[in-house]
């Protein structure tokens, strides 16, 4: 089965790119966690998360935590934490009413790359991997269908020259968000689960 669809198809046969978009497909795309995805992943700090409504209508999100927070523990399985956060849950609650799900990691620097996960994710509230994530207070699983690595030139010369103080970490107290102490949200943040 392809991974494009007719509206894919139609822009692809208009600037004349079937040929390269099926060669793109037939030699980059897979649909199981290579060992070389793996480690790309398991090197990231953050990547960017795009789900939808029970309607389709779309939400993207930046996730972030310690490198490795998001890995792969199986070919066919990709997890993640859910962090203390701003307490909307619209990329989460997305997930509960649609399962699709697409994840696009980035390495910026000296070698760019992008990897592109997309297929269906699950919420989870006690799988037993929770207890081993510090900070973590839901997980999520992504169970891939189509995996590819993508074009990096159009990715900006940057440097990351430190992680967030907010990434949880094992046995360092947590800092939270200025936020939350704001006169404006403070009586009705919710106590910390973990």
């Amino acid at each position: 089965m392809s991974m494009y669809h007719p509206g894919q198809r139609d822009l692809q046969d208009a600037f004349g790119s079937r040929a390269l978009a099926d060669r793109l497909e037939e030699t980059l795309r897979h649909d199981a966690f290579t060992d070389r995805d793996a480690a790309f992943i398991a090197q990231q700090s953050f990547f960017f998360l795009a789900t939808a409504d029970d309607q389709g209508r779309p939400d993207c999100s930046f996730k972030g935590g310690p490198a490795g927070f998001a890995r792969v523990i199986a070919p066919d399985a990709l997890i993640f934490p859910d962090y203390d956060g701003n307490g909307m849950f619209r990329s989460l609650g997305n997930l509960t009413a649609n399962p699709n799900v697409g994840l696009l990691f980035l390495s910026i620097g000296e070698r760019p790359q992008r990897l592109r996960v997309n297929g269906t994710a699950e919420v989870l509230h006690d799988d037993p991997l929770l207890a081993q994530i510090p900070g973590a207070q839901l997980l999520v699983r992504v169970t891939p269908r189509d995996i590819f690595p993508n074009c990096p030139r159009y990715i900006p010369t940057l440097t990351v020259t430190a992680p967030s103080v907010h990434a949880p970490e094992a046995d360092k107290p947590v800092v939270e968000a200025d936020w939350k102490a704001h006169p404006m949200f403070a009586d009705v943040v919710p106590p910390r689960r973990v």
